[in-house]
Parts: C-alpha cells; sequence; structure tokens
C-alpha cells in the first residue's frame, strides 16, 4: 500500500500531512522513529509555553497536560523490538496532525494579545472544539490490537477517548463577570468607562497592570494588526483604545502602537548594543542598578519591586507564587557583571540622582494624607468637607494612593461621614469608598468597617451624583461572592431596581452593571424580581437608544435560571421581543437573546412552542448560519429542542 505525503506551510516552517491513500514503507523502523521524535519535539515545545492568557488557560492545560500523558505510550514505541504496524504508523501521524493543530491554538493563546483573546473568547472556545475533535477522531482509530504496548496505556488511551468525548459536549463556560466588564468596557454610551473603576479591574482580571505585561501586550497587538490588515478594522481599534486606557491607569505614556517601538527606554538610546537579557528588570524591562532577590529567588530591580509591594501586592510578578516574607537581599553577584558589562562595553548605567526627591515627594504625600484622615474627624463640618473632597481626588489619581490611604486609617472616618445630612460630604465620601475599592485588599477593609449599609442609604437618600456612585461602588464591592450576600440581605437590591427605572442614563448604567453583578447570586435573584427589576428591564429593551439592550438581556438569561424568573419573564409579549431582537438585533443582541430563550426552553417547552408562533424557527436558522460563534451554538442547540418537542406525541 501507498500513502501521499503532502508538504505544507504551517506554523515553524514545512510540515508533513499525510492523506488517505497508501503507506510506501510503512514498517520501515525509520519512519517510526521519525515520527515519534517529532511527536516528543511537539509536546516538549508547548510545554515550554509557560502560562497561558487567563481567559483561556484552563482549556490550554488541559489539552497540554493530555499531550505530556502520551509520553511513555511513545517512549514504548521506540522500544518495540518489531517494526510498526501499518496501522501504527498511519495512526502516529493521525495524531501528529492533531498535536500541531494544538500547538498552533496553544501558542496563539501563549502569544496573542490578551485584550483580543478575552473579548474574541467565544471564537476561541469553538477552535478548542475543533481540537478536541481532532484528538478524539486520533484516539478513536488507535490500534490497540495491533500495537505490542503495555495494558496500563491502552487503558490510559481509552479513558483519554471519554474524556475528550465529554469535553466536546460541555456546555458554555465563559467567565460572566469579566464578559459582563468587557460588554461595559466597549460601551459607546457612557464616556466615564475611562476613568472608571472597571478600567483598572478589567486590567487586573487580563495582568495587564505591570508595565511589562502591557509592553508585551503592545507588541502582541501590533502583531494583531499586522496579521488582520484592515479587516475587522473597528474592533482593533477597539482593542487599542482599551490598551491605552490600561497604559493610563498604569501611568505609562500612551503611544502609537502601529508605529512607536516598544522598547526600554536604555535600549533605544544604545541600539547597536544587546543588553543581556538577565541584565533587565522583569518589571520595567530597563538595565538594573540595584538588583536585588525576593524570596522566590527572582531578581528585580529594588525601586520597581518595592512599588509592587507598596500596592498591596504580596506575590513573585514572574512566578506569581505567593510570597512568604518580603525581605529584599542585594544581588551583589549581578550587579559586579553588569558594572563589568557596562565597562566593556562603554554603557553609561541611567543615574538615580531623582529618588531623593521622589523619596522626600513620597514623605510629605504621606503626611499630607495623615492630616487630611485626621481632619475628617474635625468638629467643623468646613474642614471634613475639605478634607473628604480632597481624599476623593487622591483616590482617583493612583493604585499607591488607595493603598496608602487605607494604611493611614482613612476607610474607618469615610464610612463614618457617610451618615451626615449634608449632601456633598456623602457625595464625596462614597465615590472616595468606590476609588478606594477598585484595590482588592480594599474591598475587604471597607466591607469590614460596615460601609454597604452605609453606602445603601446614601443609594436610597443621596442627591443624583452620589446615589450613581453608589450603585457603582456596590458593583464594585461586589466582585467578592461574600459581598453579594451582604448587598442583599441589607435591602440593597430595591434602591438600586428603582434607580434603573428612574435615574439618569449614568444612573441606568451603574445600576444595571450593579444588579447584574448582585444577580450571580441565586438568592438576589428573587430579590431582583421581588422588587419589580423584570418590567425595569423590558423598558431598557424598548428604548434602544439608551443602548443597554444586551445588558438587560445578560441579566434576563440569569433571571432566567431560577424558577420565580421564568415565571415573571415568561410571558407572550417577551417572548416575541425576543424574536425581534434574533429577528432584526446586532449580532450581540442576537446573541444574547437567542441564549435567553434557550434558556426558558430547556425548562419549559412551551417558551419554545410560544416563540416558533412568532417565527423563531426561521429566524434560529439563519443564526445558525451567519451569527456569532456562541450564537451558532445556541441556536443549533434550540433547533435541535425544537426538533425534539415536535416529535414528542
Amino acid at each position: 500500500m501507498t500513502m501521499d505525503v503532502k508538504r505544507e506551510e504551517g506554523e515553524g516552517g514545512v510540515v508533513e500531512i499525510v492523506e488517505e491513500g497508501n503507506v510506501h514503507g510503512a514498517s520501515n523502523q525509520p519512519d517510526k522513529l521519525d515520527v515519534v521524535e517529532e511527536l516528543v519535539g511537539v509536546v516538549e515545545s508547548v510545554a515550554r509555553f509557560g502560562d497561558y492568557r487567563r481567559t483561556q488557560r484552563k482549556e490550554c492545560c488541559g489539552i497540554v497536560r493530555r499531550m505530556k500523558v502520551l509520553l511513555p505510550l511513545f517512549e514504548e514505541i521506540r522500544d518495540l523490538e518489531k517494526p510498526l504496524p501499518e496501522a501504527g504508523v498511519v495512526w502516529l501521524w493521525n495524531l501528529k496532525k492533531a498535536f500541531l493543530m494544538a500547538k498552533k491554538l496553544l501558542k496563539t493563546c501563549n502569544e496573542g494579545s490578551k485584550i483580543h483573546l478575552a473579548l474574541e473568547s467565544e471564537a476561541v472556545t469553538v477552535k478548542f472544539y475543533a481540537v478536541y475533535e481532532k484528538f478524539s477522531q486520533a484516539l478513536d482509530g488507535f490500534p490497540s490490537e495491533a500495537l505490542e504496548v503495555s495494558d496500563e496505556m491502552k487503558e490510559q488511551i481509552e479513558l483519554m477517548s471519554v474524556q475528550l468525548r465529554r469535553a466536546r459536549k460541555r456546555t458554555d463556560t465563559q467567565d460572566i463577570e469579566l464578559a459582563m466588564d468587557m460588554m461595559v468596557v466597549f460601551s459607546k454610551t457612557d464616556d466615564r468607562n475611562a476613568d472608571s473603576a472597571i478600567i483598572e479591574r478589567l486590567a487586573k482580571k487580563l495582568a495587564l497592570h505591570t508595565i511589562e505585561d502591557l509592553k508585551i501586550e503592545t507588541i502582541a497587538v501590533r502583531n494583531l494588526v499586522r496579521e488582520r490588515g484592515r479587516q475587522n478594522a473597528e474592533t482593533t481599534q477597539q482593542i487599542i483604545d482599551l490598551l491605552n486606557k490600561f497604559k493610563q491607569v498604569a501611568g505609562m505614556e500612551v503611544t502609537n502602537v502601529l508605529e512607536d517601538p516598544v522598547m526600554p527606554k536604555m535600549l533605544e538610546k544604545c541600539t547597536s548594543l544587546i543588553i543581556p537579557h538577565e541584565f533587565l528588570c522583569p518589571i520595567s524591562l530597563e538595565i538594573m542598578t540595584d538588583p536585588v532577590i525576593v524570596a522566590s529567588g527572582q531578581t528585580y530591580e529594588r525601586e520597581s519591586i518595592q512599588k509592587w509591594f507598596d500596592s498591596n501586592h504580596r506575590t513573585c510578578p514572574k512566578t506569581r507564587q505567593t510570597l512568604v516574607h518580603l525581605s529584599l537581599a542585594p544581588n551583589y553577584a549581578l550587579k559586579n557583571l553588569i558594572l563589568q558589562w557596562c565597562e566593556k562595553n562603554n554603557f553609561q548605567l541611567p543615574k538615580k540622582d531623582i529618588c531623593e526627591c521622589q523619596e522626600g515627594s513620597s514623605a510629605q504625600l504621606k503626611e499630607e494624607v495623615l492630616s487630611l484622615v485626621e481632619s475628617l474627624s474635625s468638629n467643623l463640618l468646613e474642614v471634613q468637607r475639605k478634607a473628604v473632597k480632597k481624599i476623593r481626588m487622591l483616590s482617583k489619581e493612583n493604585p499607591e494612593n488607595r493603598v496608602l490611604i487605607a494604611k493611614s486609617g482613612g476607610i474607618p472616618p469615610l464610612v463614618h461621614i457617610l451618615s451626615y445630612p449634608d449632601s456633598k460630604i456623602q457625595e464625596h465620601a462614597v465615590t472616595a469608598l468606590l476609588n478606594l475599592s477598585i484595590d482588592e485588599t480594599n474591598k475587604k477593609l471597607i466591607s469590614r468597617k460596615g460601609a454597604i449599609p452605609s453606602i445603601i442609604e446614601v443609594l436610597q437618600k443621596g442627591n443624583i451624583e452620589a446615589r450613581e456612585n453608589s450603585a457603582a461602588a456596590l458593583f464594585s464591592l461586589s466582585m467578592l461572592d461574600e459581598n453579594k450576600v451582604t448587598v442583599g440581605l441589607a435591602g440593597g437590591i430595591p434602591p438600586l431596581v428603582d434607580l434603573l427605572q428612574n435615574g439618569t442614563i449614568r444612573g441606568k448604567k451603574d445600576a444595571v452593571t450593579a444588579l447584574f453583578n448582585l444577580s450571580l447570586n441565586q438568592a438576589n435573584k428573587a430579590r431582583a424580581i421581588s422588587a419589580g427589576i423584570v418590567p425595569s428591564l423590558l423598558q431598557l429593551l424598548k428604548d434602544t437608544n439608551l443602548g443597554m439592550v444586551d445588558e438587560a438581556l445578560s441579566i434576563f438569561l440569569l433571571l432566567a435560571s431560577h424558577p420565580d424568573g421564568r415565571q415573571e419573564i415568561g410571558e407572550l409579549s417577551f417572548i416575541e421581543t425576543l424574536v425581534e431582537f434574533i429577528r432584526d438585533g446586532t449580532p450581540k443582541n442576537k446573541e444574547c437573546a437567542t441564549s435567553v430563550l434557550l434558556e426558558l426552553g430547556s425548562n419549559n417547552s412551551s417558551f419554545i412552542l410560544a416563540a416558533l408562533q412568532f417565527g423563531v424557527y426561521e429566524h434560529l436558522t439563519e443564526v445558525a448560519k451567519s451569527g456569532t460563534n456562541r450564537a451558532q451554538r445556541k441556536a443549533n442547540t434550540l433547533l435541535q429542542l425544537i426538533s425534539k418537542s415536535e416529535q414528542i406525541p
């Protein structure tokens, strides 16, 4: 028999792909060794990728783990004394195709733009399903009788086949909070996004809050733009805009992503020299003048790692492991090597002559903050008003200020003055707490000091800006699951529903994001329904000019998983509205509306029958062909449910 082999350009150069046909010399021992070595090489190369983007980390690690499991099998095949049977060679070639497909996807999730991978998480999920399919097909063809390998390995392959079949059937596991954050950030109706707490929270979720991370992301975005050309220009610009917002939060200069070079300042000054990688600080990517060792064994520039620690981090930036202590040990050996290299190459180290000025400025700021915190407890209302306004401004500026204000004891007096009848003091205090809550540690401190009931009171009785910022503060605090419960029990949901119904556009936006987050808790779903959230959400669907259709549908999706929610929203008028969005909405509208209808129909077939009366079948068929990847999957599942329901007598 013969097997045709064609050569194609693929990742990493030319790869050989076996096509249907016959094998020349299938029992040839060198052929067996070649393909086994290639398979081992692919596994070793993906093992060196290291970390993966947060949005795909779980799936990537699962694929790598399965690839590694097969390494002992390759060892056994290497050691076979008999020539490998023809079926074995064919199987190895098919497995190699699956491995190369997996490697390409893993490389994308390792090196690709974090923002793009989060934005296109649904499309990437589909690619993972394709890899599972390829793996599954290869393993299902395992010639267990022809290959004389151990029973343990045969059992391992059978088990992996079962796991892959399960993975292929797994339902959507997207990070709902991350998806909601992305939705709000890319909204065109809220001009506060560049200054809001959500930018910093999203930067932390995507691990894009250090200078090193952002420089790497800039290169990834530039590569993405080059690959895309002029395709998806609007989405590409959104990614660039968000990257620039992250840079502003981190204190970096916003530059032209597509043109400006991304390299350390010292490298720009001396482009003819290549500074050894180990001489560069992993945080700043600049040559180190005062290298120090942290508890994990990694070395950083003292100033950079100290800023990291001062921002309430207790992990190693490079390894992400929690540090047992925060002591810094001078790395004299590396410092001497750097000095010798600089002398040999006539390279001038940057001078740290501004440090004393910075230290003086830092000490002055600490004194100012301590004085402001003390003034919060003054007997003079005007002194308190000025102090809380200044703290509000400082808490907005940068992460270091937020940590400093908390460490200086600023949170308890801010919580205390929330109950003052002075509307301006209330507004400044709740906004300062909103800014402080961006820091994860501060979230816990604020809630432990009993702030949530006071914030809810401001939400009920404060001026319009105070109410809006109270809603935003509850959203930020409710990122912690225990605070979702606290807000619900403290009666925070009814005033949020009232703001959703009667607030300004900005107020509605703050309320809808807070209610979405709180409704991730099952008990809060019932509270929101009792508070009358459904009519308010329906109003958002009717008034498309508000630009909150997707947010409203996302909350409906959560409510549809609750029995009370299904009963409340399962009216003919709502089903008709869903069908209208599936027919005429934006691609995202169609995706969300299809998801809601699927959730309703999966629990009660009468919802599907009602939708059929409004012609949903034709529209679902269209979505299944041309919708977003997630919408296509949801639409196909709905069509299957419709098919089953029609077969029921």
